[in-house]
C-alpha cells in the first residue's frame, strides 16, 4: 500500500513528465544544485526524458500518496565513446519532501539500475559545494570525493564551486566491460 509515509519507486513517464517540471523549477529558481538559470518548460523536461530512456538508461520517480515527489536518472557523462561506462546521476527531492528519505531510496534504485545495464562507474557533479545534504546522500551510499571545481558556475550573485564524486558499480575498474552501456 502506498501512503503518505511509504515511497513508491518506480521508471518514469510521460504522464510524471509536469510534475518533474514542477520540482525541478522550483530548483532551478530557489537552489544551487542545478547551475540552470531558467526552468525548462514541460517540452523541454519531455525531450530530456525520451533522449535519456532512447539510450536505455533509468529515469525513475518517487511517489507518494499518488504524487510524484522526487525523480532520480542517469545519463552519459559524455558523448564520446570510452565514456560509455561511465554515467552521471542528478537527484531531485520536492521542496516540502526534503529530509524524509526520498532521495536515499531513488539513489538506491538509481544505483541498481545503472550496474544492471553494465555501468562501471556513477558520478555525481554536485552544484555548489555548501550543498551539504546532496554530498552527504552520495557519501552514504558509498560514493567517494574526486575533486572540487571552484567557482566554475554564477548564480544568485555568487561564484559557485562544482564538488565531483565517483562511486564504482560491479567491478568497477577491475575487470573490461563485457555488456550493457
Amino acid at each position: 500500500m502506498n501512503d503518505s509515509k511509504t515511497a513508491l519507486i518506480r521508471p518514469a513517464g510521460e504522464a510524471d513528465v509536469a510534475a518533474i517540471t514542477r520540482i525541478y523549477r522550483h530548483h532551478v529558481l530557489c537552489g544551487t544544485g542545478t547551475f540552470e538559470i531558467q526552468p525548462p518548460d514541460e517540452v523541454d523536461m519531455l525531450q530530456r526524458l525520451q533522449r535519456v530512456m532512447q539510450r536505455g538508461l533509468p529515469w525513475l520517480v518517487a511517489e507518494r500518496g499518488g504524487d510524484v515527489a522526487g525523480f532520480a536518472y542517469a545519463n552519459w557523462f559524455r558523448e564520446r565513446e570510452a565514456y560509455r561506462w561511465t554515467l552521471e546521476d542528478s537527484v531531485y527531492v520536492d521542496a516540502l519532501q526534503r529530509g524524509q528519505g526520498l532521495g536515499s531510496a531513488l539513489l538506491q534504485q538509481l544505483l541498481l539500475a545503472c550496474e544492471a545495464q553494465g555501468a562501471r562507474q556513477l558520478l555525481a557533479v554536485i552544484g555548489d559545494s555548501a550543498n551539504e545534504s546532496s554530498i552527504a546522500l552520495h557519501l552514504r551510499h558509498g560514493f567517494t570525493r574526486g575533486g572540487l571545481m571552484p567557482a566554475v558556475g554564477w548564480k544568485f550573485g555568487r561564484w559557485l564551486d562544482v564538488v565531483m564524486m565517483q562511486k564504482a558499480l560491479g567491478p568497477g575498474a577491475t575487470d573490461p566491460p563485457t555488456h550493457g552501456a
